[in-house]
């Protein structure tokens, strides 16, 4: 590849991507350090792809911070920058005005994680349609799943997980979903975290907050209405799960993202 800008350009860039570092021993230029640096202290928002966090790593921004990175670097990472809180078995770590993701294919999660950020579910899901993937995966998913792609033919839980987000509004249990799928409840739990990565509680969650974004962004309906329909039971559910995964409450984030004319 070869760049059309040079680091000039990262004095007016708003989101400034770190791709893969080509070899996370090698010292970077002592130059785009001080760029980052400068970019940062202005308010730019940096984003690192899998080896790339070395690079973010060498300028210092990280200390005290958490990260990840691919788990073939986690270790790496961990031992040359002790001040830095690695977090080696998710797929992205968003820290504000530095965020981290681990492989490539993370790093399109992450990159959603940020659609979702600037422009609300809606535009993130129309881009996930182009796509063609899910854009459903969570930060705090596992980044090395076991079983991402089974070998038999048939099986496995994508039926369920289809079954279950046509569900949404429905008071679902772990117990319930272990049934449909046939299995005893501890059976379920872990094929659940070897398929997707995460439990079941925390992935039928998540599902349901991005319907609650997705209600808030297009419709009028009130919070008790909305916990409702995305089977959270009370608002003061909704609001509280809504603050501690997505960092907004329910009413910033309508002001912000509501598709509705005044």
């Amino acid at each position: 590849m070869e760049a059309s800008l040079g680091l000039s350009a990262l004095r007016r860039a708003d989101t400034i991507i770190i791709p893969g570092w080509r070899n996370p021993r090698e010292a970077p230029p002592n130059k785009l350090i001080q760029a980052l640096r400068s970019a940062h202290r202005r308010g730019a928002r940096l984003v690192s792809i899998c080896s790339g966090v070395f690079i973010l790593a060498a300028t210092g921004l990280l200390d005290g911070k958490r990260a990840t990175t691919h788990w073939r670097y986690a270790e790496l990472l961990a031992s040359d920058f002790p001040k830095i809180h690695v977090e080696p078995d998710v797929l992205y770590v968003d820290e504000g005005s530095i965020l981290t993701s681990a492989g490539s294919a993370a790093g399109i999660d992450l990159g959603f994680h940020i659609i979702r950020q600037d422009y609300g579910v809606k535009v993130a899901n129309m881009v996930a349609r182009r796509l063609v993937v899910p854009p459903h995966r969570e930060g705090g998913q596992a980044q090395y799943v076991p079983n991402p792609i089974r070998a038999e033919a048939r099986g496995g839980l994508a039926p369920l997980l289809q079954w279950v987000q046509s569900r949404l509004d429905r008071s679902l249990t772990v117990d319930e979903l272990a049934r449909k799928a046939l299995m005893s409840p501890r059976t379920f739990a872990r094929r659940f975290r070897q398929e997707t990565g995460t439990t079941p509680h925390q992935w039928l969650t998540y599902q349901r907050l991005l319907n609650v974004q997705r209600l808030l962004e297009t419709t009028d309906d009130s919070i008790d209405l909305i916990a409702e329909r995305a089977g959270l039971g009370t608002a003061a559910t909704l609001r509280q799960n809504f603050r501690r995964i997505l960092h907004i409450s329910p009413g910033a984030y309508r002001r912000r993202f509501s598709t509705l004319q005044p």
